[in-house]
């Protein structure tokens, strides 16, 4: 059903009241009208912290009356908005058509950025979610029906008068997206050198972060170690780690939802076990053993919440840390192709490294190995060794 929107001119009537000992919020700004269709008085209210933010907010809701935009409707979310002026966003579309945006809707657009208020969305905002889509794995033809939904939800917030430019009308993600095919193809390239330069960058994120908060170099580290998604890491809970075998159940990941960050299942739905390296596991048992302070949650934030890859981007000032120190090109789920490709250059069997990794396709962990000119040479020296060993020839081992 349409926002309702009420004819311009609207009187609308306002009071600002003074609430003591509501803390910050302690000013209520409220508006109330006539329903001109129903004869029912509506209202819409906000709390802030001082009487002029009180008073500016009553004057954006005057332009929204006085533009013939409904004040309730004028702070809505998005997914409030969008759900509520869908069949007129898709008009004249055909069914072909709305099936894919719908579902671009409701699996990547709602969920990234559904819990923002339609007027606080920005180009930025749009570009960071698009990015994560490209990042998460969708398909080409997948993110542009899901920016197409939001580019139509958002011409018609414009048409409503709630905003004056599209901000979902951004260019060059398609250059974006043919950058991570160009790493999927290649995501050894996108690894850390070695263990120091890891401990370095973890080092340095901490000393840039507020209070320098050593938790966000526990996260980086561990995600180096394992090879996790920084999803997967926020994640991570005290019952999930075996101290006896040193192995992680990978069993959750947290990710952005409507009403803020939630954890749901794993990418793929599927459980799988990552070992734990010396060099982690003081550093996990510590967390381990105060684990009972944070619900369960190894990794969190300064004040006990869940993190995600943007948590800990801003928290850290990561893309003025990463340039730095050298590592310009580093985005956190580089991390994730750190360890794999560690792993692979340790010699762990391709089929091993697909379950830590939990990739559906063995041809994505495939990219992690690399063949080098003495690993080609070494491969026709044990097969010589072999049939040299093998009286009267080769003969098969039964599997």
């Amino acid at each position: 059903m349409c926002a309702i929107m009420p004819p311009q001119g609207v009187k609308l009537t306002e009071d600002v009241e003074h609430r003591p000992g509501a803390g910050s919020g302690g000013h209520r700004a409220r508006v109330r009208w006539l329903d001109p269709t129903t004869g029912k008085r509506r209202s819409k209210s906000d709390s802030f912290a001082t009487p002029a933010e009180a008073l500016a907010w009553i004057d954006r809701m005057r332009g929204y009356a006085a533009g013939g935009i409904d004040p309730a409707a004028a702070n809505q979310t998005l997914a409030t908005y969008g759900t509520a002026n869908m069949r007129l966003v898709l008009r004249g579309l055909e069914a072909k058509t709305t099936d894919p945006y719908l579902a671009g809707w409701r699996k990547r657009v709602v969920p990234s950025l559904g819990h923002l208020a339609v007027r606080m969305i920005t180009y930025g905002a749009v570009d960071r979610a698009v990015s994560a889509w490209i990042a998460d794995g969708a398909s080409r033809s997948t993110v542009k029906n899901s920016l197409a939904v939001l580019v139509r939800v958002m011409e018609q917030a414009v048409r409503d008068g709630i905003i004056e430019r599209n901000p979902a009308r951004i260019t060059g993600w398609q250059d974006e997206y043919r950058r991570v095919e160009d790493e999927l193809d290649d995501p050894r390239s996108l690894a850390l050198q070695d263990w120091a330069t890891l401990i370095r960058l973890a080092d340095a994120l901490v000393a840039r972060s507020h209070q320098q908060f050593a938790g966000w170099g526990h996260v980086v580290t561990f995600a180096g170690a394992t090879a996790a998604r920084i999803g997967e890491v926020s994640g991570c809970r005290a019952h999930d780690i075996d101290t006896t075998t040193w192995t992680w159940n990978v069993r959750r990941q947290t990710t952005p939802s409507p009403g803020g960050l939630v954890d749901k299942a794993t990418k793929g739905k599927r459980a799988r076990l990552v070992p734990l390296i010396e060099e982690v596991r003081p550093m996990v048992a510590e967390l381990v053993a105060r684990s009972s302070l944070t619900d369960g949650r190894l990794f969190v934030g300064p004040r006990g919440g869940r993190i995600s890859t943007a948590v800990l981007r801003d928290a850290t000032h990561w893309d003025e840390v990463v340039e730095a120190i050298g590592l310009g090109y580093l985005r956190r789920h580089d991390l994730r192709h750190t360890g794999l490709t560690w792993m692979a250059d340790a010699g762990v069997p391709v089929h091993i490294l697909r379950k830590i990794a939990g990739h559906g396709s063995l041809s994505t962990t495939q990219r992690y190995l690399h063949p080098n000119h003495d690993a080609v040479l070494g491969a026709g020296e044990l097969l010589t060794n072999y049939l040299r060993g093998s009286q009267g020839g080769p003969t098969l081992r039964a599997v």
